[in-house]
Parts: structure tokens; sequence; C-alpha cells
């Protein structure tokens, strides 16, 4: 077939499957909301939702791209303007650009006899395009997940989604909810503008420093993974005599392991919580007016509520069920193959403690490799997708990871990055 590969968002996933598609001299077309690629790193985008402060949270020989390394100048955690220099770079050196239309958005896909139909409002109005297949690569953090909170406010609610610089926080009492990577990294923000500045919480947390010994605290222990059980037990007190005890600040001791959720990498908060900066408060209750009250009785007003509670899942272009959605989640084969369809992909669909943007561009490389087993090699395809179809493999690498809508495609990094790699070799046999 010589229909092109559509391939929605021009991000970190949308790129990697882009140049993987390329490598593999597969044919494909690219569709990307933004006038240029960085997906949610354009912090001009429509659907950006970074904030003038942001950085990574992981550093960057963890996160890169292997086969295009950031330059030695890159700051150690780079800003979004750095990733967006990077990205630009990136598509620029493998001539990327020229297969995506920019200022175009996806509003429907759906399959027909030939692959599928694509149809994308552009510049020139709205036009439905043929393909041989489908990739989704539009990311996870642009759908603001909301809490539902009794009572009313007389003041201003905004999600991190609509956060973009600290002026907004001048002179306000302020409320973080949520003490996720995003919610501290605001809470950081607005202690130097406000007039104060409070974080509810609902759960404890693990803290990682961003440093441990000098280095980026994700470059050490870069071997052969530890058991589960050992590596937690470790790791824990290594990172406590950096950290301190949470608890200290007023969090709640957490009902996990470590890397049983997502860590929080952020020692400024603690440093913040130290000097009365911040000040942590219990779940809310109901917003009171003016203020909010809380489960443990307690009441203080607020000019400002930032409500740091995540993102959903997102995909309304498309059929859930050609997803094989099930609860907060597709069901899908890696996180990538639907049993539903087998022209149909999604990349950036995944959440591990380390992965980077090589996990994702391995991804890539998994779908280039099926599609190109099914053309050159049928009997190995025919293979995989016995796997498609049949039970999930344990992506969980031994760990217990919380119940919790936003670990649904949640996975231990040397599990899964070993998994997508064994695939990638029995697809491609002795190529």
């Amino acid at each position: 077939m010589t229909d092109p590969i559509a391939v929605i968002g021009a991000g970190p996933s949308g790129l990697a499957a882009a140049r993987n598609l390329q490598k593999r001299n597969i044919p494909w077309q690219g569709f990307e909301l933004s006038d240029d690629v960085g997906g949610l790193w354009n912090i001009d985008g429509p659907r950006s939702t970074v904030y003038e402060s942001a950085h990574l949270i992981s550093s960057r020989t963890t996160t890169e791209f292997t086969e295009f390394p950031m330059q030695d100048a890159v700051a150690d955690y780079p800003s979004h303007r750095e990733l967006l220099a990077y990205f630009r770079d990136f598509a620029d050196t493998f001539d990327l650009r020229s297969g995506y239309s920019f200022d175009t958005e996806v509003t429907r896909i759906a399959p027909n006899p030939e692959g599928w139909e694509v149809t994308a409002q552009g510049p020139s109005g709205s036009r439905t395009t043929q393909h041989r297949g489908v990739v989704i690569a539009t990311g996870t953090l642009s759908e603001p997940s909301y809490p539902s909170l009794g009572g009313s406010f007389d003041a201003e609610i905004i999600h991190t989604a609509d956060y973009k610089r600290a002026r907004v926080f001048a002179g306000k009492r302020v409320l973080v909810v949520g003490a996720g990577n995003s919610g501290c990294d605001i809470a950081v923000d607005a202690v130097h503008h406000a007039d104060s500045v409070d974080l509810s919480v609902r759960r404890g947390y693990h803290f990682v420093p961003k440093y441990v010994f000098g280095k980026p605290s994700d470059t050490l222990n870069q071997g052969r993974p530890l058991p589960p059980r050992i590596k937690q037990f470790v790791d824990k007190r290594v990172l406590r005599m950096f950290t301190g005890d949470p608890t200290r600040f007023g969090f709640p001791e957490p009902d996990h392991k470590i890397y049983e959720s997502h860590p929080i990498v952020n020692s400024l908060v603690l440093h913040h919580l130290g000097h009365g900066d911040i000040t942590v408060r219990p779940d809310i209750d109901r917003l009171d007016g003016s203020g909010v009250r809380f489960v443990d009785g307690s009441r203080h007003d607020y000019d400002l509520i930032v409500l740091a509670t995540g993102y959903r899942l997102h995909y309304p272009f498309v059929d859930p069920r050609l997803l094989h959605w099930t609860g907060a989640a597709p069901d899908l084969h890696l996180n990538i193959f639907s049993p539903a369809n087998r022209n149909l992909f999604m990349l950036g669909m995944i959440e591990a403690s380390g992965i980077g943007w090589q996990g994702r561009y391995e991804q890539a490389e998994l779908v280039a490799a099926y599609l190109s087993a099914r053309d050159a090699s049928p009997g190995r395809a025919a293979a995989f997708e016995r796997q498609v179809d049949g039970p999930r493999p344990d992506l969980s690498g031994g760990y217990h990871y919380l119940g919790l809508d936003r670990m649904a495609y949640y996975v231990n990094k040397d599990a899964y990055r070993s998994a997508v790699r064994a695939a990638i070799e029995d697809l491609d046999g002795a190529r």
C-alpha cells in the first residue's frame, strides 16, 4: 500500500514516529495543530500547558533521543526554551518539517476498507485524506482534569493548564491544590510574588532531589536494575539523607513505597516549607465563599486557587471503541497496539520514571518495524499480532503501582523498554 501513514502531533512522540517511518522508507504525512514542532514545549502553542519556569524533571542525558544528543552547553535540566530549540533542530536535521501540515487540527479519523480516512481543518478549510494507518501522538498533558469541589468560591480558580507566568500571584493569598511536580513547581513560583502560599494535599509523597552527590540524581545507578524491594529500601534511605522527612513539614506519611507512584523531583518546595514560605494544608472539604474549608475543620481565605490536579487522556477525534478503551485509559498492547484495528497506533501514552524520550522513540521504532514486517516478513508480523490479541505482558517490573486513574498507563521503564526492544528484534529477525 502506498497511502502514507498519518502522524497526528509534532511533539516528541510525533517527531519520533516521523523519523522512524522515514528511516524505513515508509510514506507518512503529519498533522500539527500549532504553527511549528515541539508539542507542549512550544509555550505559545494553542494546547501547550507548560509555564514560563518549566524545566525537565529528568536530566537531559537520560531524556534525549540517543541518535540526537543535546549539546554539552545545554543545562542538566533544560528549560522549555532549550527543549523547543532541541526539537526544532531535530526536525531540521532530518527534514521532518516538510512532511507536516501545520496550523491543522485533526477533527475525525475513521477506518474504511482501504485503510483510514483522516479529516483535518487547516488554513484552506476542511479536507479528508486517505491513509494506510494512523499514529496518534498528541500526548497526555493537554486536557485538564478538574476535581469535583462542593460549595462555591467568590474569587478566581484556574488550572495549571492555564498558568503561564508568576505575576498572576502578585499580592494574592494563593492555594495550590495538589502536590505533584507541577503543583510543587507552581507553589515555589508563587512564593516570590504572593502574600501567602498554601499547598493542599490528599496523600503523602516521596521526594527526590535533582542532585545527589553533585550529579543529576537520575544518572546514578544506571547499570543493571536492582530488584524492586532492594532498590526501594536503599533509595528511600539515601534520598532521605538529602531531603529529610517531609512529614516534618506537614505532609502525610506516604501510603505507598517509593517508585509505586511518580516521585516529586523538587526539593525547593521543602526548602520553602522549612523557611515558612509555604504551608501544607489537608484535603479540601468544600469551597466556602471567600475561602476554603478543609477536612480537618479549619478554614482559610484565598484570592486565587490553582488546581494542580493533573490531566486526563483525550482523543476526541476517534471512536473510543477503536482504542479498546477500558476504565481510565485505552487497553493497548505495550500501550501502543489496538486489538480493534491493525492500522491504529498510539505513541506517548506512557508514564514511567526515567523512561525519557528515547522510550517513546523506541515505541515509534517498534511501529515502523511492525509495518515493515507486514510487507517483508508476514509470518513475523502475524506472530506479533497474536501477542497484540493475547494477554497483556507484565510491565510493572515487580512494583505495585497505586490504583489511580493517572497510573492507568504507568509502567516500569526497564521492563517496558526490554519488552519493546525484544519485539523489535523479533520483527526484524536478522535484519
